[in-house]
């Protein structure tokens, strides 16, 4: 794991050397994307964004890991919903979809994907390979929840789609937040820098 800021600097770099956008690399990171922005610039100075940077390797390295993280997610979108009304789990790309994934399996629902595109502001388009939320109970699983910028753009792709979004489900919250576009949100754990 990346240490230091430099390290961090250094790292986010080499990731846009290899293609990566902005998202991409806040993705990688788990940082958000005002700090992958801060970290790009190479600015030394103390006007660095807050942030949390969120490892969770030992969580992803192993499928029975992501299916307990999944069944945890599971369980809290049947307390706050009810499992009978939920049509459709939506999985944000990349991290959010194994995840989502799994969800689905446990509440026997439909699954579909959030792709971000290039543009790194968490915009993106809803794949048209699996589910459709068209008239559906929607929830939303991703990974980390930093700024809520591609969350909202995810919602409102959905509301777009003639969806209705239930509940968003992250599994690290790094905001105070409990609700985002009107919609509730629930994040496994809260990580919020003090």
């Amino acid at each position: 794991m990346v240490v230091s800021i430099e390290e961090l600097r250094i790292t986010a770099a080499n990731l846009r050397k290899d293609g990566l956008n902005s998202q991409q690399i806040a993705d990688e990171l788990s940082l958000s994307q005002d700090t992958i922005s801060w970290l790009l610039a190479g600015s030394k100075s103390d006007d660095r964004p807050t942030d949390v940077r969120i490892g969770w390797r030992t969580i992803g390295v192993k499928p029975n890991r992501i299916a307990a993280v999944g069944t945890i997610m599971a369980d809290v979108a049947d307390e706050e919903l009810g499992f009978e009304n939920i049509d459709t789990a939506v999985g944000i790309s990349i991290n959010g979809i194994t995840f989502a994934h799994e969800v689905a399996r446990n509440l026997d629902c439909e699954f579909t994907v959030y792709r971000t595109t290039d543009g790194g502001d968490g915009s993106g388009s809803l794949s048209n390979k699996y589910g459709q939320v068209a008239g559906k109970k929607i929830i939303i699983i991703d990974d980390v929840l930093s700024t809520g910028k591609t969350m909202s753009k995810t919602i409102n792709s959905i509301r777009g789609a003639g969806g209705e979004v239930g509940l968003v489900i992250v599994l690290v919250n790094k905001t105070m937040r409990n609700e985002i576009e009107g919609v509730p949100l629930r994040g496994v754990i809260r990580a919020v820098s003090v």
